[in-house]
C-alpha cells in the first residue's frame, strides 16, 4: 500500500509493509478475498481523501486523531491500518518537510524523545514460518552495538563469513528466507547458536538475539513443539535457560504463546541481563502494554507501527513502554517496502535497536543504510 500527500509544492510518500506472522490482536490490515487491497486502496482514495482535503491541519498529532476517529473500531477494521498508516507516516513527512527539519527529528519533538543510534539486530538466519522451518525459531539474530557505520560495517564482514561457512558446510548455496537471512536446515538446535557464538568471539561489541516466535510452536497438547520434539513450557523455559547459560544472548523475543503472560513473567524473572521482549504478547498497543507491566511479563516491547495503525499510536506505545522502564526495539515486517519510516522512527525514538532483516534483500538493507546517512547528517549539525 504506497500512499501520496500533496501539499502546495510539497509531494511526500509512504508505503506500508505487511506481516506475515502475526499477533491476533494486531490491527487490521484490509484486503480483499483474492488478497488484494482495491477496498483499502478506495477507502484512501474515498473517506480519507475526503477528511484531508476538507480544511487546514496543523499537525501530523491532529491528523491522526482524525483518521482514528474516522476509522472508529478499535483495530482499524473499517477502513484498514494499512489505509490509516500509510496516510498517518506520509502526514508526518509532510510536516517534517514543511517544518525544514530530519523526519527524524521531527518524530523525536513529536513524542518528547531524545533521538539516539539503536542497535543493529541483523537477522543473519531465518527459521519458522518465514523459512519453511528448516530452523525451528524464526529469527536468529547478530545484535551490534555502538556507531551506526562501524556497526554495519561489522555486520556486513560476520555475515559474509557466515555465508562462506554455510556454503563449507552444505557444499551449496544456502537458501534465503523471507526476511534476508541465511536459512540452512538443522536438526541440532544449539548448531545455529555455535555459528553465531563464532562470529561473535570474533567482533568485539557483538551478541545474538532470538525472535521464537512461540505463536507458530504451539501443539495441540497444550505446549510446543520444535524440530519435531515436544516441549510443555516448563520444559522450554529450561530450553531457554540452557541456551542462555551456554551463548552470549543480548534477547528473547516472544519466547511464549501470545497468552502465556504467566510463562513470559518466569522467564522474566530467571534471565538476568538477558532482555526479553514481547511482540504478539503485546502487538504495539499501549493497553497491552500496560498489561504486560502489571504482570512483570518482559522487559522490552518491540514497535511496529503497522500492528497498531498509526504513528501517534506507536509513539504512545513507546511512550508506555519507557513508563515501564522497558527498552523500545522497532522493527520492519516480512513482507516489507523499500520506505525506511522505520529507520527514522527507530533513530527518533532513541530506540535499543532495530530490526531491519537480514542482508540478502535490497528492502532490508535500505534500513541500515538510511541508519548511517542519518548519522551523518546528524554529525554535521
Amino acid at each position: 500500500m504506497e500512499v501520496t500527500l500533496i501539499a502546495g509544492e510539497m509531494v511526500v510518500h509512504a508505503s506500508v509493509p505487511s506481516g506475515k506472522s502475526t499477533g491476533s490482536h494486531e490491527a487490521l490490515e484490509l484486503r480483499d478475498a483474492d488478497g488484494g487491497m482495491e477496498t483499502a486502496i478506495a477507502n484512501v482514495e474515498g473517506e480519507i481523501a475526503a477528511l484531508i482535503t476538507s480544511r487546514e491541519w496543523s499537525s501530523a498529532d491532529e491528523i491522526d486523531t482524525a483518521l482514528i476517529a474516522l476509522d472508529g473500531t478499535p483495530n482499524k477494521s473499517r477502513l484498514g491500518a494499512n489505509a490509516v498508516l500509510g496516510v498517518s507516516i506520509a502526514a508526518q513527512r509532510l510536516f517534517a518537510e514543511a517544518a525544514g527539519v530530519p523526519l527524524w527529528k521531527a518524530i523525536a519533538e513529536r513524542g518528547g524523545f531524545s533521538a539516539a543510534a539503536p542497535r543493529l539486530y541483523l537477522n543473519f538466519m531465518n527459521g519458522g514460518e518465514h523459512a519453511d522451518f528448516r530452523l525451528p525459531f524464526q529469527e536468529y539474530i547478530f545484535v551490534v552495538g555502538g556507531k551506526t557505520s562501524e556497526a554495519y560495517a561489522i555486520a556486513q564482514d560476520a555475515f559474509a563469513k557466515l555465508g562462506t561457512v554455510l556454503k563449507s558446510n552444505f557444499n551449496t548455496e544456502i537458501p534465503m528466507g523471507d526476511e534476508g537471512g541465511y536459512s540452512p536446515k538443522f536438526d541440532d538446535i544449539e548448531k545455529p547458536f555455535e555459528m553465531l557464538a563464532a562470529l561473535v568471539a570474533e567482533h568485539s561489541g557483538t551478541s545474538i538475539a532470538i525472535d521464537a516466535a512461540a505463536n507458530a510452536l504451539r501443539n495441540d497438547i497444550g505446549g510446543y513443539t520444535l524440530t519435531g520434539k515436544d516441549y510443555t513450557p516448563d520444559e522450554l523455559r529450561a530450553l531457554y535457560a540452557g541456551l542462555i547459560k551456554k551463548f552470549p544472548f543480548h534477547s528473547i523475543e516472544d519466547p511464549f504463546a501470545e497468552t502465556a503472560m504467566g510463562d513470559f513473567a518466569k522467564l522474566t524473572a530467571e534471565a538476568g541481563e538477558v532482555i526479553i521482549v514481547g511482540d504478539d504478547l503485546t502487538v504495539t498497543n499501549p493497553e497491552r502494554i500496560k498489561t504486560a507491566r502489571e504482570a512483570k511479563a518482559i522487559t522490552a516491547v518491540l514497535i511496529k507501527p503497522n500492528q497498531i495503525g498509526s504513528v501517534k499510536e506507536a509513539i504512545e506505545a513507546v511512550q508506555m513502554t519507557r513508563a515501564a522502564g522497558w527498552a523500545a526495539i522497532c522493527s520492519h515486517r516480512s513482507g516489507e517496502t523499500d520506505d525506511t519510516f522505520i529507520a527514522d522512527f527507530a533513530y527518533g525514538i532513541g530506540a535499543h535497536g532495530i530490526k531491519a532483516g537480514g542482508l540478502g534483500q535490497k528492502e532490508r538493507r535500505e534500513k541500515y543504510e538510511r541508519l548511517v546517512e542519518i548519522e551523518k547528517g546528524a554529525e554535521a549539525v
